[in-house]
Order: structure tokens, then C-alpha cells, then sequence
């Protein structure tokens, strides 16, 4: 069976406008899934809006919140040329990805919230039936998919995401465009939560959530076994037919 060909789309986002603060991708959220991943044996693709060097939310690199996989990933040249080296998402093909992985960051509350070449990527992976994952604020770059008949695509389905709570504690809600659990609740997602920081995953049919950062490793496991259920169900259909 072929390896699993894995995309993961992240923010271009570096500095949140009108304000001293920076933003970029939570690097937890890409350095536990890489790693996961990279054991899986899959093929890794990184893509962001603009391409190039994917910005790191310096918060992230501190002493008080590094962990054993983001230290690994600062100190692992490939990885930190995997950083270094995304295409631009208005390049990326569909059917060259078995699944798609949104880490988080404030960066993508900016430029995946409403992105329409995203919004149709992810559309035609979820017709398809291809895993999406998302976790923390990642999960903004689902809020404008829609279903068959118009209406957003995550209307009435299970679904989690940063809490009001925990961006409260972050001290940025006044200077984010929206609060991510109040936007999902208002365009009739079923989100809920777990307590603040632990990881919290949900899973709807292909697209499984994350709430925060501590759950992107059970949410990168969740998608690989999807991916790899599927492939194997692919193969089986084929042999049959061959047969």
C-alpha cells in the first residue's frame, strides 16, 4: 500500500495587525503531529497562503511552554526546513493528498478564516472523504465550507475548537476579529469542550477537531487511522475487482 501523503496548511501570518503582538502557527501544534506523522512513514507537505517560511508564535518557543517535541523540532534540521519551505496554497492539488492537518496559531483568525481557495480545497476533500483535521484555531479554516445546499458545512455537526475561556486567558480576545467557539456556535456547529489546556478531541465523519494545543497528538493519530482505514478499504475494492 502506498504511503499516506499528508498536507499541512498553515498561516502566513506574522505580525496581528494594528497591535504589538505577534502571531504565526502554535509551534506544539505542528511539531507533535510532524513527528507522528514522520513515524507513520507518510509524505509531509507544508502550504500556506503565501508560501515560504511558515512564522512561529514566539509565545510558543518559550521556556515556560516548550515541550520535548518542540524543543526536538527546533533542534532538527529537517524539520526546520520543512518550516522554512511551504508552497503557496493556491498551488496545492487535491488529489495529490490522502489528508489535510490546520495547526493552530492566532495567525489563521486572519488569512484562513475566509480564504476561498482553501475554502474550495477543503471542499473537495471532505466530498471526497478524505480525513480533515484541525485543532486549536485552526479549526477557523472550516467556518466558511459549505455542503451541497449552501449552508456551512459544519451546521450541525460535532465540533471543538479554542474556547472563549481559554482566549480569555491569552489576554488577545480584544484584538481578534471573532471568538472561534462563539463564531462555531452562531453558524450552528455542535461545539463543545473539555476543561481549559487538556487535550479535547471530537470527530464528526471525516473531520476531526482539537480544542487547543495539548491535542493535536490525538487528533494527528485520529486522521492517520482514517487515512489508513481508507486506503486499506480502497485496496480491498480493488483487488475485488480484479478478482
Amino acid at each position: 500500500m502506498d504511503s499516506i501523503k499528508v498536507l499541512v496548511i498553515a498561516t502566513s501570518i506574522q505580525n496581528i495587525a494594528d497591535s504589538n503582538y505577534k502571531a504565526g502557527i502554535w509551534l506544539e501544534e505542528l511539531a507533535t503531529p510532524y513527528y507522528i506523522f514522520k513515524a507513520a512513514g507518510t509524505s509531509i507537505t507544508m502550504a500556506s497562503p503565501n508560501g515560504g517560511l511558515v512564522p512561529v508564535d514566539p509565545r510558543s518557543q518559550s521556556i515556560i511552554v516548550a515541550t520535548p517535541r518542540t524543543k526536538r523540532f527546533l533542534n532538527d534540521v529537517e524539520a526546520m526546513d520543512f518550516l522554512s519551505h511551504s508552497i503557496i496554497l493556491k498551488d496545492v492539488k487535491d488529489d495529490d493528498f490522502d489528508v489535510a492537518y490546520l495547526p493552530g496559531g492566532h495567525g489563521p483568525m486572519w488569512d484562513l478564516a475566509d480564504n476561498k481557495i482553501l475554502k474550495q480545497l477543503l471542499e473537495r476533500f471532505y466530498n471526497a472523504g478524505k480525513p480533515i483535521g484541525a485543532v486549536c484555531h485552526g479549526v477557523v479554516g472550516l467556518l466558511s465550507l459549505q455542503n451541497d445546499n449552501g449552508e456551512f458545512l459544519v451546521k450541525g455537526k460535532n465540533l471543538t475548537g479554542f474556547s472563549n475561556t481559554e482566549e480569555a486567558s491569552t489576554g488577545l480576545a480584544h484584538v481578534l476579529p471573532f471568538l472561534l467557539e462563539s463564531r462555531l456556535a452562531a453558524i450552528g456547529a455542535l461545539y463543545t469542550k473539555g476543561e481549559d489546556y487538556l487535550s479535547y478531541m471530537v470527530t464528526d465523519g471525516n473531520i476531526v477537531t482539537g480544542q487547543n494545543p495539548d491535542s493535536s497528538g490525538q487528533v494527528a493519530k485520529k486522521i492517520m487511522e482514517l487515512a489508513e482505514n481508507r486506503k486499506e478499504a480502497s485496496s480491498q475494492y480493488k483487488g475485488s475487482l480484479i478478482k
